[in-house]
């Protein structure tokens, strides 16, 4: 039986509610993750307390709002292993990320006949940014063959890199096979033909330690909310010099060193990619989140996650007619399944109605579907504050499923 890290669960008081009159499970984690009471606090905290724009004014408010929104960006820059929180620069989440890295580095040296490497297990927002940046500047994009288990080899990956490569992308885990990618290798090739390295870290990031000097990486995208922080707010991370070189994407506020009638000049990082107004409360309370995280410990989250993950899988395994996506070993946090004769959304009705909280679709994954053979799968992602229980009320209404439709 795996138990929870620690006893954690009285920390979010959404796990406190019934649902359908049975205890909340809630297995959706890498859709949003569920907030503990201090992120929730510290957001209160700041509207109620400090609310005031930053960078602007230099009234009490507005530096106490400066001040804690600067804490915060260091202890993300801390939390991945920047070198400076000059490298970390706040967006909406993972997919402005990438979308403003295929615009800011992408538009500027993407050339007609460069290669864009990817793979097919990608989520969307790491596949369309991509499509669009090749179409604007005539590029191509090469896909890596998965291994029948969904997982890739670094042979597959020499055979879609070539002199003409001048990005590769990956996501770290896959957001339905749980798949963990070698990125550090895949960076070393990249590298070797003078390509950049993106990493998807959505799912990644909130549930293993990251280290992008160790990764060997050029740039990082992840989301707030799947590591217990707000909706909102993300975090695109790239090496200085990278973003040194790159343009801006969202002009005005305060983005800007110089303007005049006919032209303007930038600000310094981190501001030169955060032109408006920035998600405050959200970069607080993802750095209360950091907090969090860093008080139960990376590793441990880790240790946790890939447990949930493959009991899960093994015990799905011997459910007849239930088929299970993805590696058996080692995989992490999300388990992707259907059981034959029923939709995923009917199996994701029938849990539901028990209490638990599955996410049902193609997880905005359409090619890997297609790669899959199928329209759809069911989806039980864990986290932290999961337990071995939580697996055996998934298993009890995957076998209630069963009989409800009579298999």
């Amino acid at each position: 039986m795996i138990t929870a890290l620690v006893d954690i669960t009285e920390d979010f008081p959404i796990l406190k509610r019934q649902i359908n009159g049975h205890r909340l499970v809630y297995l959706d984690s890498a859709a949003t993750s569920q907030k503990p009471q201090s992120v929730i606090d510290c957001i209160t905290k700041y509207y109620e307390n400090t609310n005031a724009n930053v960078l602007r004014s230099v009234h009490t408010l507005a530096e106490e709002a400066t001040v804690a929104m600067q804490e915060a960006r260091e202890k993300i820059a801390r939390f991945i292993h920047a070198n400076s929180y000059r490298e970390v620069i706040f967006t909406r989440g993972t997919t402005e990320s990438l979308n403003t890295i295929a615009r800011a580095w992408g538009d500027k040296f993407l050339k007609e006949g460069d290669e864009i490497v990817l793979s097919p297990m990608e989520h969307h927002s790491n596949i369309i940014p991509w499509q669009q940046l090749a179409k604007r500047k005539g590029a191509h994009l090469r896909y890596i063959d998965l291994n029948k288990d969904g997982t890739i080899t670094i042979e597959s990956v020499k055979k879609q890199i070539s002199n003409r490569t001048r990005i590769v992308t990956l996501s770290a885990v896959s957001n339905v096979l749980g798949t963990i990618n070698p990125i550090a290798e895949v960076a070393k090739l990249a590298h070797e033909v003078g390509a950049i390295m993106v990493v998807d870290g959505a799912q990644s990031v909130p549930h293993q330690p990251t280290d992008v000097q160790n990764l060997g990486i050029d740039f990082l995208a992840f989301s707030g909310h799947k590591m217990l922080g707000p909706t909102g707010i993300g975090i695109l991370w790239g090496k200085e010099a990278l973003l040194e070189a790159s343009d801006p994407v969202i002009f005005g506020g305060e983005m800007i060193a110089y303007v005049d009638r006919e032209n303007a000049t930038w600000a310094e990082l981190p501001a030169k990619f955060e032109g408006g107004t920035p998600h405050i409360a959200g970069a607080i309370g993802l750095g209360s989140a950091v907090d969090y995280l860093n008080a139960i410990g990376m590793s441990r989250i880790e240790e946790h996650s890939r447990e949930l993950a493959q009991e899960t899988y093994q015990r799905l395994e011997e459910i007849p007619g239930v088929i299970v996506y993805g590696p058996p070993y080692p995989r992490t946090s999300v388990v992707a399944f259907n059981i034959s004769g029923i939709h995923s959304h009917d199996v994701s009705q029938v849990l539901d109605a028990q209490g638990i909280a599955i996410r049902a679709g193609h997880h905005c994954a359409q090619p890997l579907m297609r790669w899959l053979d199928v329209g759809s799968t069911a989806r039980a992602s864990f986290y932290l504050y999961n337990s071995g229980q939580d697996i055996d009320a998934l298993v009890d209404a995957i076998k209630t499923a069963r009989r409800y439709f009579k298999l």
